[in-house]
């Protein structure tokens, strides 16, 4: 794979350290600032949305210029909005810094799919696509197991001041390796773009992948005190059990990747059934320890499996029209589903369902996915996927 690709994949980190690691500081962060777990909760949900607000307006507004223009300018907000959390002085800030930091997120990876999928041949696109969502995976087997670690350490804001530094040298790697254009991208009609978006097969793709990731996050986001409170695990035990979870998250992508460049039906409905089956199993597992760790690990393995299959699904319906900002609001669809995912799981502990509930509540999500994504996939036959490089 080419250089660039790992540049993205350096950027794709520290927007995933960012995104993840609240999961693993939701108790130091709820003690600190004063408010309820399921508040502590919100931040992760109002991470998401401000993805979802900020991806079709920030695609939009720059579909004229450079792509490396693009991402360097998202590197800076990314970074700006780091430095606003370390230093927030109460939930509200906090919230307000980590919307602006969502605003960089899903055009980071809208357009970085884009550049990815221009820099390999046509039957390496969903393992090019993969390739620069790894960067989420070592956030997660590396970045948030020591960015729990370290806000458990020294406070949670210690944390965010470590990723601003990660924003700082992804600043410079895109600068270094991401190739210059010649120009900038053709001019598009915005308007002609989100009619294409609007068609049916777009927004039934869109949907499986919001119903898709709406599973994982409504254990997602309360995986530490799931692991203490319910499997007995110690506080110090939470970061080694996320390493678990990550080294699912890398074969999962990896193989998803891979699987959906040989046939998408396949990777597409046969992630979502394993992440069914998991989120089933993962309530009567939370009862044995090591059960708990083979089912986090299982649970990273089908969550990310689904990725680069349902980004490649949208791009190819959007059938060659705005595929930067097809893209990006796949981007943005990932983290709708996230905030419903979290907003559910938090409604269950709200309601008195507990802790325990959550992996029913999640496993309604991907058997909706299925529902609606298995009658046209079924349909498919396996074309050439179409990704236009501009």
């Amino acid at each position: 794979m080419p250089l660039a690709l790992y540049a993205l994949t350096v950027g794709a980190f520290g927007i995933g350290v960012t995104e993840f690691v609240i999961m693993g500081l939701l108790v130091e962060v709820g003690a600190d600032l004063d408010v309820s777990l399921a508040s502590a909760g919100l931040l992760i949900s109002g991470y998401a949305l401000g993805v979802v607000v900020g991806a079709p307006i920030l695609t939009t507004l720059t579909a004229r210029l450079p792509r490396k223009a693009t991402l360097l300018g998202l590197m800076v907000i990314f970074t700006v909005g780091n430095l606003a959390c370390a230093l927030a002085p109460d939930y509200a800030t906090l919230m307000a810094a980590r919307i602006l930091t969502a605003f960089a997120h899903g055009t980071f990876f809208g357009v970085g799919s884009v550049v990815a999928t221009g820099l390999v041949a046509p039957d390496r696109r969903a393992s090019a696509i993969a390739t620069m969502f790894t960067g989420l995976t070592v956030a997660n087997i590396l970045g948030v197991p020591a960015g729990t670690w370290l806000g458990q350490q020294l406070g949670w804001r210690a944390t965010f001041w470590a990723v601003t530094v990660v924003g700082l040298a992804a600043i410079a790697v895109i600068a270094r390796f991401i190739p210059k254009e010649d120009g900038a991208p053709e001019p598009s009609d915005w308007r002609a773009d989100m009619r294409a978006m609007a068609r049916g097969p777009v927004l039934l793709a869109l949907l499986t992948t919001v119903l898709g990731f709406g599973g994982v996050f409504a254990v997602f986001t309360y995986i530490a005190p799931m692991l203490t409170q319910l499997a007995g695990f110690s506080d110090a035990a939470v970061s080694p059990i996320l390493l678990v979870l990550g080294a699912g998250l890398v074969v999962g992508n990896i193989v998803g990747g891979r699987v959906a460049d040989r046939n998408l039906p396949l990777a597409l409905l046969g992630s979502l059934t394993a992440l069914a089956v998991v989120l089933a199993a993962m309530a009567p597992a939370m009862h044995s320890q090591a059960a708990t760790i083979v089912v986090a690990a299982l649970l990273g393995a089908a969550g990310f499996a689904t990725v680069a299959p349902l980004q490649i699904w949208v791009l190819r319906k959007a059938d060659g029209a705005g595929q930067s900002l097809a893209s990006s609001l796949n981007i943005a669809a990932f983290n709708l589903g996230n905030a419903l995912g979290a907003y559910a799981g938090g409604l269950a502990i709200d309601h008195g369902l507990g802790l325990g509930a959550l992996p029913l509540v999640a496993l309604a999500f991907p058997i909706a996915a299925i529902l609606v994504a298995a009658p046209a996939l079924l349909r498919e036959r396996q074309p050439a996927i179409a990704v236009s490089g501009d």
